[in-house]
Formats: structure tokens, sequence, C-alpha cells
């Protein structure tokens, strides 16, 4: 008995120590996040997170009331990490189209090599409200996209018309492809050589291509 109260005061002491160096909290997101990876949605519970992450089982009730409330930390990294991938990808390149493309591949790259955080931030787990969340800069992925498709329009490069109306068109179309590579729908080794990269580059120049401005349209 001794040696098990040991064992739990230093447990508490380890806690104690990680909560308040604020990375108890990551950990149990970091935690959720190998566990949809690992087990999928059925696994989760806040009590296999917390024995993942080595705290005790009432732990993570320190900063989340509840699975959902996990759920949102997981969805609020997914989204920030998408708006960053996009906006660094974007500013390697110059031009609204381009950008545009970039953008496009980034979406569809995000939801392939973290397709945890991307089941989660579009999956039905939610009974409560919750938003996009901006990245460090300031600007969420759909922002992102909106910002192209006005700067394609100003330059003439892209048709005139609801600037929302055409983002939703291209979220639409990369939010798709996005879709089934995650979910194995498509194979990308089915299309030759083509990476699920260079088939995200090439979907999206197909998309910026049926958004173009007609010829004669001009700069409005």
């Amino acid at each position: 008995m001794a040696t098990r109260g040991k064992r739990t005061q230093a447990t508490e002491r380890t806690e104690k120590s990680r909560y308040h160096h604020g990375d108890l909290r990551q950990a149990l997101v970091d935690a959720a996040v190998a566990l949809i990876a690992e087990e999928g949605f059925a696994a989760l519970t806040l009590r296999e997170v917390a024995r993942r992450a080595g705290v005790t089982h009432a732990a993570p009730y320190r900063h989340f009331a509840d699975k959902e409330a996990l759920l949102e930390a997981v969805a609020a990294e997914g989204y920030r990490a998408m708006a960053r991938e996009m906006r660094q990808r974007m500013e390697r390149v110059t031009g609204p189209l381009e950008q545009l493309i970039t953008a496009g591949e980034a979406y569809v790259l995000f939801a392939v090599r973290h397709p945890p955080h991307f089941r989660v931030m579009f999956g039905p787990h939610f009974t409560r409200p919750h938003e996009p969340v901006a990245s460090e800069a300031g600007e969420d992925a759909f922002s992102l996209l909106v910002r192209c498709i006005e700067a394609g329009q100003a330059a003439g490069l892209l048709r005139a018309g609801d600037r929302l109306s055409l983002a939703l068109t291209a979220w639409s179309q990369v939010h798709g492809l996005a879709s089934l590579l995650v979910d194995r729908q498509i194979d990308p080794a089915e299309h030759g050589s083509e990476s699920a990269e260079t088939l995200a580059r090439t979907q999206t120049r197909r998309l910026v291509e049926g958004l173009a401005a007609p010829l004669g349209q001009g700069r409005g």
C-alpha cells in the first residue's frame, strides 16, 4: 500500500508539472489523434485518451468537459494547420491563378497527410456549432480561397460573379477530391505515375480553367 501510495503521489506530481507547464492539453489532443488514426472513432473515449497520455482518467476533465470538447480541440488544431500550410504554399508562387492552384494542392495534401484531423474537422461528430479556426496569420482556409478568387477577378483572369459562390465551387471540388483520397475511394496509383500531389495539381488546374474569364471579359 505504501508503494502504491508513493506511485500515486509521483504520478500526481508528474501530472501537476505537465499541467502547470501547459502541455497536458496538447498531450491529450495528440493522444486523441493517434487513437483515431490507429483504431477509429469508436475507440475514442476520454479514459483511453488519458491512458495513452499517461495520466489518470480524471486528468482530461481539467481541459475538456466531454469527448466532444476534445474533438473540437482536434478540429481547431486541424483548421489552423490547414490554413498555415495553404498560406505557406501560396507564398511560393506569384499570380492569383497559381496561388489558387497551390491553395487547392495544399488543401488536398493536408487531408492526405492528416486524415484524423480532416475527418474530425468535417465529420458528423458535433452536436454543438463550431467554426473554422484561423491560422496564426488570421485567415482560415476559406478566407484564403476567397482572397485568391478576388485577386483573380480583379486581374480579369477569373470570371465575374459572386466571389463566395465561385469560392464554394472551388472548395467543393478540392474537398471532394480530398475526401475520396482519404477514404481510399481513389488510389493515386491507378492514375499512372500521378501521386496524390500531382493528381491534386491536375484537378485544381482543370478547376481554374473552368473558372477562367471568358474571352473578351477583361477587367471589370
